[in-house]
């Protein structure tokens, strides 16, 4: 059975319940236990006695003896908006993964490594912290927690059918039921406190930032519904980003994503948007053609009524497909099963992860854009850090302030990680106002951001050294340049699944014992999500097709010292082979240099060292006009330094000091 931790430091709840060591599992703490522990525990810690008794309440009205609380929202985002936040209000912890369980008795959290730190400092001792992520885990406490013949609660909205699944299957031999309960009893217990919901406008994407019209898409969809073997009647909606495309319409309810909260129900006659109808005004209205009632015009219903409206429609003469990733067990569970259609993805998701030659088109034109602005702050760092004045946190923050100079940035496409020496080991930490590091030119530093701009999503990621790095740093460095650029310039037959060609990512690490524990790359929208799937190098995604976007981001990561990562965003392109077929490469769409100060030329083949000095031209030649235009002269000049030709016996490149020297008065004479 998994270890398990009380949110506070174990020692101290011992010490507090039993005046004693002891193992914390034993410990069946009182409310005085509690308060008493509250006194020694850090400010940053929640007190959450009254958030467990209200929820304990709902759950003995509803006859259950535990409530599973997972962290997602209806439509299984990524990022989920403030009252969708449930677990985070119930335990205090508010890392972005893990599933909080309340007994009547005793509450668990469950997350993972990254988390653990943060859950200890956060959580009060009401709860236990479990060191493992897996349901499996989950399922084993319960199994000892819940007597036998008791009842274990969830919202079916905020399952999704794998997770039902698992957890019905698990549970089915065990006399303990699992019971589907609406509405959500921890929204029960959260009362007036809960945030409202949002009613920032919902508004039409401008054509020029387009793909195609929304009518386009939607005979698109129908057509291929039209083509099925099965003959499906509707295509259910459930992914937020999948109703934004469709209907080419933006909102602000979610974090980092320009979404709304929104089903559609398209059918072969009809078509329905289940949406707060308040966020819409006239104007997006009429473009919807909501006040007609044929096959092209949009019935705006509530969102509230989406799980009836399903139940109605699935009791007639129907066939619903949908995307069994993103569809919640609250719709699910009211359709027959001889009324679905599963696919792992629905029609639409599997559809925008094509880019046709505009989308593509943009979102050139937005990476362009987005390197100016990195290459701004790279340019600052570079001046500034010597002198001791900049920490991670508040460089992030200026970082987002010169993306949000650039045309058409709507805000940072997630939260930037911005990370110093050793906190750039783990993979995803991100520094707040009050915790963060100081920059150093002694350390490394990894910066993994990305924009939302009108006409592009961009993820992009380097890893920098101001000062002298080991010869480790530096192999490690270059071994991970080296998987970037093997699996950029692979050239593969179409329909290659990224998992067979992932391998080239790591295969420099590997040679060496090296490696690194995360996903190699993931797609990416058209101002929709960072993380757009289907597409990727993992086992689920799509295989490769002309027309995907695709992040490329080998690693490497030295616990407690420093993290390297560098990712690049490519467009999968037709590639030119000496014999006739179809064969596909990447088009690498990001345009910031990497680090010549961490490149061990010495370790690059004269295949990977042309590749390198072609993409260094290939991003003069792109953002250096934009640079000049814009009479930025001093990153002018710095492109131009760093995107020197490297050869075998490469000089270091200069100081941006140094170079100042010999420029700065051209470059003061030239600013506006």
């Amino acid at each position: 059975m998994a270890q398990a931790h009380w949110g506070c430091c174990p020692w101290l709840v011992v010490l507090c319940a039993l005046g004693a060591w002891g193992h914390p599992k034993s410990v069946d703490l009182t409310a005085e236990d509690v308060r008493n522990c509250l006194i020694y525990l850090p400010v940053t810690v929640v007190n959450t006695t009254a958030q467990l008794t209200a929820l304990r309440q709902q759950m003995h009205i509803q006859n259950l003896f535990a409530y599973i609380i997972p962290e997602t929202d209806a439509h299984m985002s990524e990022y989920i908006g403030t009252r969708d936040k449930r677990r985070a209000w119930m335990t205090g912890f508010t890392g972005s993964a893990g599933t909080a369980v309340v007994t009547m008795g005793k509450a668990g959290l469950w997350t993972d490594s990254r988390y653990w730190t943060q859950a200890e400092r956060q959580m009060d001792c009401n709860w236990e912290l479990h060191k493992e992520v897996d349901t499996a885990s989950i399922v084993i406490w319960l199994l000892t927690e819940v007597p036998a013949g008791k009842r274990v609660g969830f919202d079916p909205f905020l399952f999704s059918i794998g997770s039902w699944e698992s957890y019905n299957m698990a549970l089915m031999n065990s006399n303990i039921k699992l019971v589907s309960i609406t509405p959500n009893l921890v929204d029960q217990a959260w009362g007036s406190e809960k945030p409202l919901v949002p009613s920032q406008p919902i508004y039409v994407l401008q054509e020029a930032f387009t793909g195609n019209t929304w009518q386009k898409k939607v005979s698109d969809i129908r057509s291929q519904m039209q083509k099925h073997p099965k003959a499906p009647t509707a295509v259910l909606l459930s992914a937020l980003d999948e109703t934004a495309w469709l209907f080419n319409l933006r909102g602000s309810d979610i974090p980092y994503n320009p979404f709304f909260y929104s089903y559609t129900l398209l059918t072969d006659s009809s078509i329905r948007l289940f949406v707060n109808r308040s966020c819409l005004n006239s104007e997006t209205l009429k473009y919807l053609n909501s006040s007609c009632t044929g096959s092209m015009c949009v019935q705006v219903e509530d969102y509230s009524q989406v799980r009836h409206n399903i139940q109605a429609y699935a009791s007639g003469n129907v066939k619903i497909w949908i995307g069994t990733s993103y569809t919640t067990y609250g719709l699910y569970e009211v359709i027959p099963t001889e009324k679905l259609i599963e696919d792992t993805y629905s029609p639409v998701m599997v559809t925008k992860a094509v880019k046709n030659s505009k989308e593509q088109a943009l979102l050139r034109a937005s990476h362009v854009r987005d390197a100016v602005a990195v290459i701004r702050y790279l340019v600052w760092l570079e001046k500034n850090v010597p002198k001791g004045t900049v920490d991670e946190f508040s460089g992030a923050e200026l970082l987002n302030k010169f993306r949000g100079k650039e045309q058409f940035s709507s805000g940072p496409s997630f939260e930037t990680i911005s990370a110093s020496g050793l906190n750039a080991a783990l993979a995803h930490y991100s520094p707040t106002k009050e915790l963060h590091r100081k920059l150093s030119s002694d350390e490394m530093y990894l910066l993994d951001s990305g924009g939302q701009y009108w006409d592009g999503t961009t993820d992009i990621t380097r890893t920098v050294h101001w000062g002298t790095p080991s010869a480790f740093q530096k192999e490690a460095y270059t071994r991970v340049l080296i998987g970037n650029i093997d699996l950029s310039r692979l050239v593969f037959p179409a329909n290659t699944s990224g998992r067979m060609m992932e391998v080239f990512a790591r295969r420099a690490l590997w040679d060496v014992g090296l490696n690194y524990g995360h996903g190699t790359g993931h797609g990416i929208g058209n101002f929709l999500c960072v993380h757009e799937w289907p597409v990727g190098f993992q086992y689920n995604n799509l295989p490769m097709a002309k027309g995907m976007f695709t992040s490329i981001e080998p690693g490497y990561y030295q616990d407690g010292e420093f993290g390297i990562r560098l990712e690049d965003v490519a467009l999968v392109v037709e590639a030119k082979t000496k014999y006739p077929g179809s064969y596909l490469t990447f088009e690498v769409v990001s345009l910031v240099p990497y680090d010549r100060n961490l490149i061990d030329v010495s370790l690059l083949s004269p295949e990977q060292l042309q590749y390198l000095n072609h993409y260094f031209q290939t991003i003069r030649e792109k953002v250096g006009p934009e640079l000049q235009q814009r009479q930025l002269l001093e990153e002018f000049e710095w492109l131009q330094q760093h995107t020197e030709p490297l050869s075998a016996k490469a000089p270091h490149t200069a100081p941006l000091a140094s170079l100042l020297a010999v420029s700065s008065l051209a470059i003061l004479g030239c600013r506006v």
